[in-house]
């Protein structure tokens, strides 16, 4: 398999990229306790910036939004100054800057969060699962479920955070919508057991992703929205059912979706690739798609396939800032550290070398 398509430039929305090629986003922990991203982040972005399209760690819209210890937030004045530097550094590597913004919903622990609430979520059903606070791994609570009246504050919200990223010269957001966190819980029956129009159907599952992205796509521009989907991905408790019941659900979704004309959809895909397909028939702007396990070999194969058109790179990108560079020379790469992945500082995180050039 040759990785020569990857090779060929792309416009999605308003950019120019010169490649297939991406960062995916990835929680690294390593921002400030009040969420502000500090020069260690625009080091680490900036380094990065020759993947053309850098997709930032989840980044919470409020207060209510944190999931986990040190993430970045993108709707204080501090923070908007913060996120600056970073896309500075991004553009000045050449690159461009979409912030991920991501609700951990019930994915989240009162230790954790500036306000030390609650956390929200479609339902009163916990995710059951383990979260590391700062006294250690905790089980995640019980939530609060949200009324109607949460659900427009939250699309207020991620409103507020979209014009916020733009404030700080990124050249979009894209919408977490997948591996288990707000969006993702109102999407799967096992966690949405509302009875008003946002639960029960799979249309009414779907009412809030929708008029989530149609609030931002109002709000910056249709062309600066991406939206990340993780079809049936397992992660923090989610069950969405049997495969004929998935695909219904993003069948109905995306379809919703493809009326906005958005920027791009991303796909963390696990494994039905007729599904996959169906989407990208359907989709009419960039599709993006990364999987699980991928190794340096598939990396062009979804989209020599025709079922993508970017590749993100997850831990091939985070353990070489010049992965770019390395995979053109066919040059070796370096292995990910686990042990530093959050949290921490410059080690495992800017400190992995680049290609030695003599």
């Amino acid at each position: 398999m040759t990785l020569s398509s990857l090779w060929q430039p792309f416009t999605l929305g308003r950019l120019d990229l010169p490649h297939r090629l991406a960062l995916a986003p990835m929680t690294r922990s390593r921002s400030n306790p009040d969420g502000t991203p500090g020069d260690l982040t625009a080091e680490y972005y900036g380094q990065r910036a020759s993947l053309g399209l850098i997709i930032t760690e989840g980044t919470q819209p409020s207060a209510d939004g944190q999931g986990y210890m040190n993430t970045p937030g993108i709707y204080t004045p501090e923070q908007i100054e913060g996120w600056r530097n970073v896309t500075e550094a991004v553009h000045a590597g050449g690159g461009a800057v979409f912030i991920q913004l991501m609700h951990a919903g019930r994915m989240s622990h009162p230790d954790n969060t500036p306000h030390h609430r609650q956390p929200v979520a479609p339902s009163a059903i916990s995710a059951d699962q383990e979260i590391f606070t700062p006294t250690g791994p905790q089980r995640t609570p019980t939530p609060r479920e949200l009324s109607t009246e949460d659900i427009q504050a939250t699309v207020a919200d991620f409103r507020h955070a979209a014009a916020s990223a733009i404030a700080a010269g990124a050249d979009g957001v894209e919408i977490h919508g997948a591996n288990g966190y707000l969006l993702h819980q109102f999407l799967s029956p096992n966690a949405n057991h509302r009875t008003d129009s946002y639960g029960g159907s799979v249309e009414n599952r779907s009412r809030f992703v929708i008029e989530l992205a149609q609030a931002l796509a109002d709000e910056i521009g249709a062309d600066r929205v991406g939206i990340r989907l993780s079809p049936a991905m397992p992660l923090g408790g989610i069950d969405e059912g049997d495969t004929e019941s998935v695909r219904a659900q993003y069948r109905h979704l995306v379809g919703e979706l493809t009326t906005l004309n958005l920027a791009y959809l991303h796909l963390h895909h696990v494994g039905d690739d007729e599904l996959l397909r169906s989407l990208r028939d359907v989709w009419p702007t960039a599709v993006l798609v990364l999987r699980y396990g991928r190794t340096r070999e598939q990396i062009a194969s979804d989209i020599d396939a025709g079922l993508a058109d970017i590749a993100p790179l997850g831990r091939f990108a985070l353990a070489n800032p010049d992965v770019v560079e390395r995979l053109r020379a066919d040059a070796p790469l370096n292995e990910v550290d686990h042990t530093t992945l959050y949290g921490g500082g410059a080690v495992g995180y800017t400190d992995y070398p680049a290609l030695t050039h003599v």
